[in-house]
């Protein structure tokens, strides 16, 4: 017998994919150097993207429990299984043409795969069984991280260091614990009778019923709409004006060093940023990217980054 979609679970997963594509299209801008922001590396960033997989972990266990509570149905739970195993492995294809060696091994979809199998025996018990098994599912990396399972045969456990780098890594240690505890709450709230209130309101305005058509179809928005801005940023990186990216970093590197002797960040940049304009206005920077370890060009630039940093207001030459 099919369930009852609920509107407020739909909504949700509706809200995690708007995260999900401002996470990634803030990547997008980022990796084709439009924006400075620390997509890849800020901590905010991260716990930005954290959040944005558990939510879909959190509400896989949810859906899990609400549809097979009573009893597995294994047809609908083995459909639903290799539809989100097909589309992981099409993730992984597409990103090894895409990124080369920073392709998705274990991402998101690979590990809601993995972890409605590790679901399995919780579904149908009381749901302390499934929140005994979240903390021991989060809690594993703590206690039994070794380097034993370090490279790429074990990278799926969570347990070791991948040796690699991913633009999506969602191990099922701790990720899967995420999924028993929606599994947890969920069978929580049917016992305290709290789906019921919780299944009334059918957020019918115009901002629900958007939310909850972008939760009904969450896989193909995933699929499709990375592919899609990362296409289009590529375009306007393509054929718009040209973006001056070792500009861009040589500035960012020579303010965080600046601020390491110096700690102050206006300042910082302000030189650095002078120091780059001197550099492009007598043409020892094309010479600089061409050939950076030349060792006179690199004196040439430290002189001038001191002229400038004693005063970061001096304009450079006008261009002949």
């Amino acid at each position: 017998m099919a369930t009852k979609r609920l509107a407020v679970l739909d909504v949700a997963r509706g809200l995690a994919v708007v995260a999900m594509v401002i996470y990634h299209f803030s990547w997008d801008l980022y990796w084709f150097a439009f924006v400075d922001w620390p997509v890849a590396e800020g901590t905010g960033w991260k716990t930005f993207a954290g959040m944005i997989a558990g939510s879909f972990l959190f509400l896989a266990g949810v859906s899990l429990d609400l549809a097979h509570h009573e009893t597995i149905r294994w047809s609908s739970f083995w459909r639903r299984f290799f539809l989100i195993a097909a589309a992981a492995a099409g993730v992984t294809l597409v990103t090894y043409f895409t990124f080369g060696s920073s392709f998705v091994r274990f991402g998101i979809l690979h590990c809601i795969a993995a972890a409605s199998l590790v679901a399995l025996p919780f579904i149908g018990r009381p749901f302390w069984f499934a929140v005994v098994g979240a903390v021991f599912l989060v809690t594993l990396p703590i206690w039994a991280g070794s380097p034993f399972f370090d490279g790429q045969a074990w990278l799926w456990t969570g347990l070791g260091t991948p040796l690699f780098g991913s633009v999506d890594y969602v191990p099922l240690a701790p990720w899967a614990g995420v999924t028993l505890a929606g599994l947890a709450l969920s069978g929580a709230l049917r016992q305290w009778n709290a789906w019921d209130r919780l299944g009334g309101p059918s957020c019918s305005g115009k901002a629900g019923r958007s939310a909850r058509f972008l939760g009904r179809h969450s896989l193909s928005i995933y699929l499709i709409h990375q592919p899609v801005l990362y296409g289009l940023v590529w375009l306007v990186a393509s054929f718009g004006p040209e973006l001056d990216r070792a500009g861009d970093a040589f500035i960012s590197n020579c303010a965080n060093a600046c601020q390491d002797t110096l700690g102050t960040s206006d300042v910082c940049t302000d030189a650095c940023t002078c120091t780059l304009e001197h550099l492009k206005a007598d043409g020892t920077w094309n010479l600089l990217v061409v050939d950076p370890a030349d060792q006179s060009l690199r004196t040439r630039m430290n002189d001038q980054y001191l002229l400038c940093l004693a005063d970061p207001e001096l304009r450079p030459p006008v261009s002949r």
